[in-house]
């Protein structure tokens, strides 16, 4: 399972790696102010926007990468990349009622997903934002809420992308782990099932 990690010169980018390793997956960690040659030209399964200082604008080629990986393969983003994923789409990004930085809350799953497949419908994660998305586009799903109502993950309506606001790979966070494993296991099934296509188009 091949992986890009868009470095956003965030000190938990090697922690999130590091999970993703765990579930099986082997990174190519490129930053994001690399040439868009360099980050686009990989052949992977799968993409990763990292967290990072700033807004997604001011982050390099980010925007650059969504528009050209989106559709092609699943997108995980994280805090920073979360955020870009809802600019992209067209949702606002605005001030949180509460700078967090270093803070657990509790957030509620929403709905169904294969990020939080086989967890609790509320859990602690650690947080390290002050900006969050707000009115989201039919194309995207909020998944999960803290207590005041603030969008902690999404999910495209009809493509394999998802953001969480959150830090997964946080010490703090409950079943980061085995959110970063439920993703990763989407991506199996999914090259599976492509390997299945491509060999049933080749017998026809």
């Amino acid at each position: 399972m091949k992986l890009l990690v868009v470095d956003n010169f965030d000190s938990f980018t090697y922690m999130l790696v590091d999970y993703l390793r765990q579930a099986g997956a082997t990174c190519h960690v490129v930053r994001n102010n690399e040439s868009l040659a360099r980050l686009t030209n990989l052949s992977v399964n799968g993409v990763v926007l990292s967290p990072g200082p700033g807004t997604p604008r001011q982050a390099g080629r980010l925007m650059d990468v969504i528009a050209h990986y989106a559709g092609r393969v699943p997108l995980l983003g994280v805090c920073l990349g979360h955020q870009a994923i809802g600019e992209f789409y067209g949702a606002t990004l605005a001030p949180a009622a509460l700078p967090m930085h270093g803070k657990v809350s509790t957030i509620r799953v929403q709905t169904d997903d294969v990020l939080f497949q086989g967890l609790p419908g509320q859990f602690s994660v650690t947080r390290y934002h002050s900006l969050v998305l707000r009115d989201l586009p039919d194309t995207l799903i909020s998944t999960a809420l803290t207590d005041q109502n603030e969008v902690m993950a999404i999910r495209h309506a009809a493509l394999p992308i998802w953001g969480v606001q959150f830090h997964p790979e946080a010490a703090l966070t409950q079943f980061g782990l085995p959110m970063v494993l439920n993703w990763i296991n989407f991506l199996k099934f999914s090259t599976i099932e492509q390997e299945d296509s491509a060999s049933f188009e080749l017998l026809c």
